[in-house]
């Protein structure tokens, strides 16, 4: 039987198109529409995001929600009285085994506009840096971009007719950057409906040398927020200087007590109940690569903390940072005045078998171990005169633990492998250095949690002038597009 010249064209082009791969068509898809595609993302970014403006979360939430819905996605806002909607979308595909959940979030740290190039940070700006684009705004990087990558990798396998092979759900969170408090609430409420066999967590820098990687855990976090008293008002530091106790240098004595100068923290028991990493875990890291070097260089840091260890070494530690220190004035509005309180914001980092609500408690017990009478509330003049040295301990209570899910479980096999398909070598790490909370997420879904960040590591992620790097966008596409297409 011949075929006419026109049929073998027609069915060597319908062979092609079928052949095309997710990447592939997310690659075609984001060269044919960069210029709107940009224009889309701007005005995401330019919806002012943060905890403080919950008329703005709400409106974030409803656009979200209104670009599920304009896909013909199945969508709802998920919420709690007082708490920012969840935007949660669904897709059912017939005769499908597995379904696959998408997380990531739409609100974002808190602005400072003057420390802003510009003063804006809703105001997207696009800026050549270095020969590549790399567009300005606050959540550039952390954490629409990867809202918008899923979305976008959903249009382009739908331009290019290629269907879906598993259930998909959309979690699209609205407080992560106030710690999730009400997150973990709002999905048991809704366990029918976020239930998959895995949760694909999208936030987050890729490695700082560019290679795109997996993660399979992230580090839990705790706060506690310390004030320490001297005069009831300022005293002249001339007429009382010598005698009325400094409370800005009792707390720098009393923090510079927690860590030595190598940086390993001094608090007893700090380093207690840590899990060990498995074989395969070591083995990652012993492959990844080294890049402390190049950080210090980038960072202007002539020297580093962890005593020889290098930088992912020590994410599998738990840590001590100051977040910030008050006290006083400084600059054109420093007076000489003895101040009356010192107040210091911590910020612990947990890993795997270290509980987040037992590590502060240890850095509880060091203050009193200093001498200072502890309290949770404003210490009354009685207090103050009663006790040498006073302390307020404000523990935030939106603390969570660690989570790290087995490197050599099926469903994760199935996850590198997608990751791969798109972005080729992929670097495999047990535990990013910041913090989500995967433990909700886990326990109210009964899943298995593996990261898949997109951002560039220099994106001033939580900092001024936000940004990313607009070719990461597009290879978060194509990594998001095959990552829809699992099975």
């Amino acid at each position: 039987m011949k075929i006419s010249y026109l049929a073998a064209f027609l069915i060597c082009l319908a062979t092609a198109i079928v052949a095309q791969t997710p990447p592939e068509a997310a690659r075609e898809y984001t060269a044919a529409h960069r210029t709107e595609l940009v224009q889309q993302f701007s005005e995401l970014l330019s919806i002012p995001n943060v905890a403080a403006d919950p008329a703005n979360l709400k409106r974030n939430a409803d656009v979200l929600l209104e670009k599920l819905r304009e896909r013909g996605i199945d969508s709802r806002l998920l919420f709690l009285p007082g708490a920012p909607a969840v935007v949660f979308g669904q897709i059912d595909v017939p005769g499908a085994q597995h379904t696959i959940v998408f997380y990531a979030h739409y609100d974002g740290q808190p602005v400072t506009p003057l420390e802003w190039d510009g003063g804006s940070p809703f105001t997207p700006i696009v800026r050549e840096v270095n020969g590549e684009q790399r567009i300005y705004a606050r959540s550039a990087g952390d954490d629409k971009a990867a809202v918008f990558a899923q979305l976008t990798a959903f249009d382009a396998l739908k331009a290019a007719a290629i269907p879906l092979r598993a259930n998909l759900r959309f979690v699209w969170e609205g407080e992560e950057e106030a710690g999730s408090p009400h997150l973990e609430q709002i999905l048991n409420a809704n366990r029918d409906l976020v239930h998959g066999d895995v949760w694909l967590v999208c936030d987050g820098p890729v490695d700082q040398s560019g290679q795109q990687t997996v993660v399979f855990g992230a580090r839990g976090d705790a706060h506690l927020e310390i004030t320490v008293y001297g005069p009831h008002h300022g005293l002249h530091s001339g007429h009382y200087g010598n005698w009325a106790p400094n409370p800005a240098m009792m707390l720098a004595q009393l923090l510079a007590g927690m860590k030595g100068e190598d940086g390993r923290v001094l608090v007893p028991h700090f380093y207690e109940g840590i899990e060990p990493l498995s074989a395969a875990e070591k083995e990652a890291l012993a492959g990844a690569p080294v890049n402390d070097r190049m950080l210090m260089n980038a960072f202007w840091l002539g020297h580093v903390d962890g005593a020889g260890a290098h930088l992912l070494e020590l994410i599998n530690q738990p840590s001590l940072n100051i977040n910030g220190f008050s006290s006083g004035q400084t600059g054109a509005r420093a007076t000489n005045v003895i101040p009356p309180t010192a107040t210091a914001d911590l910020d612990l980092r947990l890993v795997v078998g270290v509980d987040w609500r037992a590590q502060q408690q240890r850095v509880v017990d060091f203050i009193q171990s200093r001498g200072y009478f502890v309290v949770d509330r404003e210490p009354t003049q009685q207090v103050l005169l009663e006790h040498p040295r006073v302390a307020m301990v404000v523990r935030d209570e939106a603390g969570y633990n660690a989570v790290r899910t087995p490197m050599d479980l099926p469903i994760a096999h199935e996850v590198i492998e997608a990751v791969k398909s798109a972005r080729k070598d992929v670097l495999l790490l047990p535990t990013m250095g910041g913090s989500v909370p995967l433990g909700a997420m886990e326990r109210a879904a009964q899943t298995r949690t593996i990261t898949v960040p997109i951002a560039n590591y220099d994106d001033n992620q939580h900092a001024a002038n936000e940004n990313l790097r607009l070719q990461n966008l597009w290879d978060g596409v194509e990594t998001m597009a095959a990552l829809l297409d699992m099975k």
